[in-house]
């Protein structure tokens, strides 16, 4: 172009502008808006979505489905599922807490705060559904988990589900608003520990820090509360390097450390006084109100490196004081079951949540770091088999395929006749006939006519719980024994074809009917998303998702990574120094 051109050129150029500039800024707004509003979000660009984990798992290509790959195919079933219960929760439970998966009614039952995504965002990862996970991070990116005067977070339920939902999820994508609402949400549960024992309260007003006792009197807690946020608030100490959450966490811990003269035979108690730090309750459990209390004594142990040697002799002490005086075994089909102690009584009550129990068993005896004595070793190894194997009874017995939540054993004329440790004994000093496995260790033949089944139902109804598939996969990874795959897909096949509904899966009642399918009620926890699906899904698995060796499940699923404090880090830790 000569040069004489050029001014034209400019002139009409900005004349263009002058002229057409309302129109390009009303076309860039609209697309803007389309594309963030109304484009659906999968179609959306995402900062986030192109980022990597450095450190973290990255979620697993999904495969197409190969001729002949069984369980393969049986994980894209899991998946499938998890699919159908997620979307029937978008579609009509979303922002709210859960869904009730017949009638699509949403219900806040967990403050309102959207409780299912936040403990389905790693199942998603793991499951490789990347999409549905960027779009669950927006959905809760924006949570302040902010409350009115006079309501309380349930302390407990919101470290597990929430905070352990968060921190799981950043360990596994490293997506920074993760940890950020993590952070927040941690400062606003701080409070619960402003207690005279450090023992935390069971709710906190996360606006106010108020705090709501619980318990008989108001002044107890039970033990699962007082020592299932250790994972969470370390893990969380780890990534700010503040010092607070560290402080907090431990100090229920350091109490638990200097209790073994005021533990009953290494047990300890359900329920304990919030001011004095001591127990106040006479009754003993491995189920409800105790039993993440002593899965965090081995998993915190795991998470922080394995170098806290009193972390793990509180394992093995209250471990061995389980089997030594809650395992009995049933007369009638020699079933090993775990109960309740009241005021030194066995009540023979053996609940779907102990069901847990066979799995730690198992997972402290594959780490070799626990320094176990050989008989120590054996005999943790033949309870989680035989525990493992109760909890499938009490699923394959039944005609709907799925346990009840907790049963009554038939107990022997005399009660120290069932002990467990009491017949083991008798069964190493027989040197002659002995069968080949000690009692209440060998496989378990199903029983239709519930008259012989050594046991009656308590509460007939299946609640979606994850406990049993839970041991299940731990068993599978640490034996290699097919069995308990089989086991999974039996579970599996028998919510198919019994808790299935409109939009996502429902409890069930009514178990032990033969003439017809069990009563649903209308009702899909969260953590069925969070844990049953996730565990049968790695259950199906061939590759191992989540190596025991690098990762340890919290007791709502969430995978936290092992990592290690360093000396300086603890001592500014115990000084109070932020890092």
């Amino acid at each position: 172009m000569p040069p004489q051109g050029r001014p034209s050129f400019l002139l009409l150029s900005r004349a263009v502008v002058r002229r057409w500039w309302p129109v390009c800024l009303l076309f860039t707004a609209l697309f803007w808006f389309s594309t963030t509003t109304l484009t659906p979000r999968r179609f959306r660009f995402r900062v986030f979505k192109s980022t990597r984990p450095l450190n973290g798992l990255r979620p697993p290509p999904v495969r197409p489905l190969v001729e002949g790959d069984l369980w393969g195919g049986r994980a894209y079933a899991v998946r499938e599922a998890f699919v159908h219960a997620y979307t029937g929760y978008q579609k009509h439970g979303l922002p709210h807490d859960e869904v009730k998966p017949m009638t699509g009614e949403a219900v806040d039952n967990f403050h309102g705060w959207g409780v299912t995504m936040f403990d389905s965002l790693d199942t998603m990862w793991l499951m490789g559904l990347e999409d549905m996970f960027y779009d669950t991070v927006e959905d809760v990116a924006g949570q302040e988990f902010g409350m009115p005067e006079g309501e309380y977070a349930h302390f407990f339920e919101v470290v597990i589900r929430y905070l352990g939902g968060l921190l799981s999820a950043y360990a596994l994508s490293e997506d920074p608003r993760l940890l950020r609402l993590a952070d927040n949400l941690g400062e606003r549960l701080l409070p619960a520990f402003n207690t005279p024992s450090g023992f935390p309260l069971y709710g906190v007003n996360t606006e106010t820090g108020k705090l709501k006792h619980g318990g008989p009197g108001g002044k107890q807690v039970c033990l699962a509360e007082a020592l299932s946020n250790q994972m969470e608030f370390k893990y969380l100490a780890h990534l700010t390097g503040n010092p607070r959450y560290y402080s907090a966490t431990e100090k229920p811990m350091k109490a638990m450390y200097g209790m073994e003269n005021i533990m009953y035979g290494g047990l300890l108690a359900t329920m304990w006084d919030v001011e004095t730090g001591e127990p106040n309750s006479t009754s003993f459990s491995a189920g409800a109100y105790a039993d993440s209390a002593y899965e965090y004594a081995l998993k915190q142990w795991l998470m922080t490196g394995q170098n806290d040697v009193k972390m793990r002799d509180l394992y093995v002490r209250s471990a061995n004081a389980i089997i030594e005086h809650l395992l009995y075994v049933g007369p009638r089909r020699q079933m090993l079951y775990v109960t309740d102690l009241k005021n030194g009584v066995p009540t023979h009550r053996f609940e779907h949540l102990a069901c847990f129990l066979p799995g730690v068993f198992a997972l402290g005896v594959h780490t070799p770091a626990l320094a176990l004595s050989d008989k120590e070793s054996q005999r943790h190894r033949w309870a989680a088999e035989g525990l493992a194997n109760a909890c499938w009874a009490l699923y394959d017995d039944v005609a709907a395929g799925l346990s009840p939540d907790y049963v009554l054993m038939d107990q022997w004329t005399v009660a120290e006749q069932g002990r467990w440790v009491s017949l083991l004994e008798e069964w190493e000093e027989t040197k002659w006939e002995r069968p080949p496995v000690p009692p209440g260790v060998r496989p378990l033949v199903r029983e239709r006519e519930p008259a012989e089944r050594g046991y009656s139902p308590l509460k007939d109804a299946y609640l979606l719980r994850p406990e049993a598939v839970e041991t299940f996969y731990i068993m599978w990874r640490t034996t290699k024994d097919v069995k308990w795959r089989k086991r999974g897909w039996a579970v599996f096949e028998a919510l198919e074809r019994n808790s299935r509904v409109r939009y996502g899966y429902t409890s069930v009642r009514y178990l032990d009917e033969n003439d017809h399918k069990p009563f649903q009620f209308d009702d899909m926890p969260s953590w069925f998303l969070a844990e049953t699906l996730k565990y049968l899904f790695l259950l199906f698995t061939d590759e191992d998702l989540v190596p025991m060796d690098k990762w340890v499940f919290n007791t709502e699923a969430h995978p936290l990574p092992v990592f290690q404090w360093t000396a300086k880090l603890l001592e500014d830790f115990a000084s109070g120094v932020q890092r």
